[in-house]
């Protein structure tokens, strides 16, 4: 019985095993960037420390119930109120894991910032990311195009994400890459990323935004070199269509499921129109005291004359 037991169990852990392992391929523990390579290893490291309490924990609490179960004629007696050594290990260990995670999170928090570019000798790509419901646009500021639902970038090249919303927030999230960051309207937020090799990764919302969130999900495609990347761009370009502000605005109506779309022009400044169009003139009075990360001034745009006052003042200032 106890033999039949013992393999019935066994078949059941190695089950679990293989499901474990397969769960892993195409998500976070199967990083293909550099930024993921990093959060993978603080993972890992962050959950074998809290292990060194939880599995003496669970050990003793079945070892104890086993020695101490009823029936086996062995009472539990304890002849004693306190103990300095139980007491030391209790809280000295918790306190040195605890230590250690902080300075580990310290560090990482750092390194791993979204908005940290990231060092590279190639030169780096701008994608700005709009999410819709629900959908996602990336626009190429410094290629004129845009597309819908794929992404696509050369391999060991950074990319540098700007991203805001259309509406309701979201997440932007390519799990293999590493690092998910919001989409707000009104707001633009950065995230930085590399792929280390080529492939297709699957990118995703994070965060419930309604009834056709199951369906919002773009690829991101590294190629394998600056070429292939340019005969994708050439392709995009050739669609023929142009993403104008009626474009858009029929673009931005609710679509679940929506089809890949490929824009081989784009209005100019249309992001920034996406941002401001929730900003209003709170938006652009402190426009110039933004953070250095903050939007840039598209061209073309002119600013109210008491924003244009405002920052002549500030630039005197400055300069005395």
């Amino acid at each position: 019985m106890n033999l039949l037991l013992t393999r019935n169990l066994s078949k059941v852990a190695l089950a679990a095993l293989v499901l474990v392992l397969a769960g892993c391929q195409g998500g976070v523990l199967d990083p293909k960037g550099q930024i993921g390579v990093q959060e993978k290893e603080l993972i890992i490291t962050a959950t074998i420390l809290m292990l060194l309490v939880v599995v003496p924990v669970i050990f003793m609490t079945l070892y104890f119930a086993w020695k101490y179960r009823e029936g086996r004629g062995e009472a539990y007696e304890p002849k004693w109120s306190h103990s300095t050594k139980i007491e030391a290990v209790v809280w000295i260990i918790p306190i040195i894991i605890i230590a250690i995670l902080g300075v580990i999170t310290y560090k990482s928090t750092h390194a791993l910032n979204p908005y940290k570019p990231i060092e590279s000798e190639e030169e780096a790509i701008t994608v700005e990311v709009v999410s819709l419901n629900w959908k996602w646009l990336f626009i190429y500021p410094d290629l004129g195009i845009a597309t819908v639902n794929e992404l696509a970038f050369p391999a060991n090249v950074p990319v540098n994400f700007r991203i805001t919303s259309a509406g309701t927030m979201n997440s932007f999230f390519i799990p293999q890459l590493g690092s998910q960051i919001y989409s707000m309207a009104g707001m633009e937020t950065k995230l930085h990323l590399i792929a280390d090799e080529p492939g297709t990764f699957d990118g995703i919302s994070a965060n419930y935004s309604g009834h056709g969130f199951t369906g919002m999900k773009f690829e991101a495609i590294a190629t394998p070199t600056r070429e292939d990347f340019q005969e994708w761009v050439d392709g995009v370009k050739a669609s023929g269509e142009a993403l104008t502000t009626e474009r858009y605005e029929a673009l931005v109506e609710p679509t679940e499921y929506h089809p890949v779309e490929y824009f081989g022009t784009v209005k100019d400044g249309l992001f920034f129109d996406i941002i401001w169009e929730y900003m209003g003139d709170m938006g652009r009075i402190e426009f110039y005291g933004k953070p250095e990360y903050g939007a840039e001034l598209p061209e073309g745009v002119i600013l109210p004359k008491r924003e244009r006052a405002s920052t002549t003042h500030e630039s005197e200032e400055a300069s005395h």
